[in-house]
């Protein structure tokens, strides 16, 4: 019988000690290995090309920003096929588009006469272009030919930037053409890119009015942002024609795309509060490994914008344990780094707040400064010294920049929360087997000492019962009341 007790008390205790989990999993910078891992698997050459152009961009670019090298793998077929898209006459602007962007990235050797001939056809006919879409291919295509070092000029950047302008909407959204086609947040991020690459290609300064309204655009784009519980934002679109819906994903990259490149050509700030583009990196780091390639292409593309972007980088605060052991006096440790986990300039973390589970405050906690180890890049409490005892906690820690230059150009979102679970042994006390009657009296009791090999004889017929009763002791003492048994 006691040999019976043992082993039931311990897969208690192993279950008490490890069932408790933390809920949704805490949002980290992502994990470049693991990334780069799906990138090769998800990218995959056929006869040494990704597929069309754009499917090539997608992972030459994808590749790049994840530091894996693979231009040189593809140059040898995908050039002909770049130099053949630029050279054909029937050729559309979003040919072009794609044909330039992988040519920038891998540098591919042609006929200068061929770059001049398609700029001369890309001036020639945008102008004349209403389409937001044929707007954006075609002013694109000038920017990227003028990175790779060739002289481009917008003859009419004013007219062009107005054009663009007419087609959004007071919330901010942006409507594909003049036809009444219903706006969206995703035409809302090419307009905001084309924008930013007609005043790259102007030679002249645009008008500030224009670009303060632009600026007004964007500050009622962001009005409109969903959100989870936990602070992640994201853009979806509300009413739009089922074949122009794109997903909260491809969405929300076009318009994080369209918003970085506006600010890195503007002058001034953009008035989008900070805690909102640390939701939006929330957001892209929560999805963890996309399922398909074009979904990675948007969410690194995505987050390579927010790690590079000119107005506000997000800082992502992250536990690397989620899981703490107050047996093995475990302390709280949390880094504070960009999306892409390069470290961040010189802060303080501060634990704020600590809720248990049922929603108390843990005073003994709150106002806590963490300790920076410089060696790990981490901070940490110790948390042993302050009695905290086995369950879950909601922590709440706030993040304060040293400098404010670095205040001034780093997102740090306010208030981060974070869910952990504190375990611990749990003790058996007042252990006792008793024999009932049918009404539930005891008729004979016993004590146990599980600590010890120990016997106990107890006698009963086929109509009474045999009860169990002990007392859970958290290492502090205090009752444990546990909310799954084995």
């Amino acid at each position: 019988m006691a040999g019976c007790l043992r082993v039931l008390a311990l897969l208690s205790l192993v279950c008490l000690c490890l069932s408790p989990s933390v809920g949704a999993a805490a949002v980290a910078p992502i994990d470049l290995d693991a990334h780069r891992s799906a990138a090769l698997e998800m990218f995959l050459p056929t006869g040494g090309s990704f597929g069309s152009l754009e499917e090539t961009y997608e992972a030459l670019k994808t590749f790049q920003i994840l530091g894996v090298e693979k231009g040189a793998d593809v140059s040898q077929a995908t050039c002909p096929l770049v130099s053949e898209s630029l050279g054909s006459s029937s050729s559309k602007p979003r040919d072009l588009f794609n044909a330039l962007r992988v040519n920038n990235v891998l540098g591919c050797e042609f006929d200068a006469n061929v770059l001049e001939d398609v700029i001369s056809k890309l001036q020639a006919s945008v102008n004349g272009v209403t389409s937001l879409l044929d707007l954006y291919y075609t002013v694109e295509s000038l920017v990227l030919i003028k990175e790779k070092g060739s002289t481009v000029v917008l003859a009419d950047a004013d007219g062009i930037f107005h054009t663009i302008k007419s087609l959004s909407q007071s919330d901010g959204r942006w409507r594909y053409n003049t036809n009444g086609d219903e706006a969206s947040f995703y035409a809302a991020g090419l307009a905001l890119e084309a924008l930013a690459g007609v005043i790259t290609l102007s030679t002249t300064e645009i008008d500030q009015s224009m670009i303060s309204v632009v600026k007004n655009d964007i500050a009622k784009l962001f009005d409109g942002i969903e959100s989870y519980d936990d602070g992640t934002l994201y853009f979806d679109e509300k009413k739009v024609d089922a074949r122009e819906y794109r997903g909260p994903l491809s969405t929300t990259s076009s318009v994080v795309r369209g918003v970085a490149a506006f600010a890195t050509v503007s002058s001034g700030k953009l008035n989008v509060p900070k805690d909102k583009i640390v939701g939006l990196a929330k957001f892209f780091l929560g999805i963890g490994i996309p399922g398909s390639s074009k979904d990675l292409f948007y969410q690194i593309d995505s987050l390579s914008c927010l790690e590079n972007n000119r107005f506000a980088v997000p800082l992502i605060l992250s536990l690397p344990e989620t899981v703490l052991s107050a047996t093995s006096k475990d302390q709280i440790k949390v880094k504070v780094t960009t999306v892409f986990g390069s470290p961040s300039p010189p802060l303080t973390v501060k634990l704020v707040r600590v809720l248990n589970s049922d929603s108390k405050d843990i005073p003994a906690l709150e106002g806590k400064e963490l300790k920076f180890d410089s060696e790990s890049s981490s901070h940490s409490l110790d948390i042993t010294s302050l009695n905290v005892d086995v369950g879950k906690y909601s922590l709440v820690f706030e993040i304060l920049l040293h400098e404010s230059e670095h205040a001034n150009i780093h997102a740090t979102g306010g208030h981060a929360q974070m869910q952990v679970v504190v375990t611990g042994f749990i003790k058996i006390d007042g252990a006792e087997i008793a024999v009932l009657d049918t009404d539930v009296e005891s008729v004979e009791s016993k004590k146990l000492d599980l600590s010890n090999e120990n016997d106990v004889s107890l006698s009963a017929n086929h109509l009474q019962k045999l009860r169990l009763s002990f007392q859970l002791k958290t290492p502090l003492g205090h009752a444990f009341k546990p909310h799954q048994v084995c």
